[in-house]
């Protein structure tokens, strides 16, 4: 199962996957979860639904598609935390990767076995900033790009003919 990181649907918004020119990703996206193969956490549906625009929306109607936080995530919420304050990052930093999203969806990931889906890319020597991929990396949890997603999911968004 992948977990998406907020920057996919905010991303995918705003440059590669319009609502308007693509909705074919959104409809992806809702049937990838029907089918069990993608989700995300309710701290990224809470990102997402900050802004009132078209995703806030899309996002605050889809609430089945966002999984809420279980007692099998707190183990790896302990290790995920202790690995943060391991002194090799800012207490900035630190408490920051604390209160967004992106711990909520690593811990949730650990604990049920997912692979993350990310823009991020690694920078182990970031101190300012905890990134998904170093945590990941950190506790063995796997991670992909969008594209790497798509395509291992077997994905096409063909046009469809025009209409005379």
């Amino acid at each position: 199962m992948y977990l998406l990181d907020s920057n996919i649907f905010i991303t995918a918004k705003n440059l590669h996957y319009g609502f308007d020119f693509v909705p074919a990703f959104w409809d992806w996206l809702e049937q990838g979860h029907s089918a069990g193969i993608l989700c995300s956490t309710e701290k990224v549906r809470k990102e997402l639904t900050i802004g009132a625009d078209e995703l806030g929306n899309w996002a605050q109607s889809r609430s089945r598609l966002f999984l809420s936080p279980d007692a099998s995530m707190v183990p790896s919420m302990q290790v995920l935390a202790s690995w943060a304050h391991s002194g090799a990052f800012t207490p900035a930093a630190i408490s920051e990767f604390l209160n967004v999203a992106d711990f909520e969806l690593i811990a949730y990931a650990h604990a049920h076995g997912h692979t993350i889906v990310t823009h991020e890319r690694p920078n182990p020597l970031s101190k300012k900033r905890i990134l998904i991929p170093d945590a990941c990396d950190a506790l063995g949890v796997p991670w992909i790009g969008p594209y790497e997603m798509l395509r291992a999911s077997g994905v096409r968004f063909i046009l469809e003919p025009s209409k005379p």
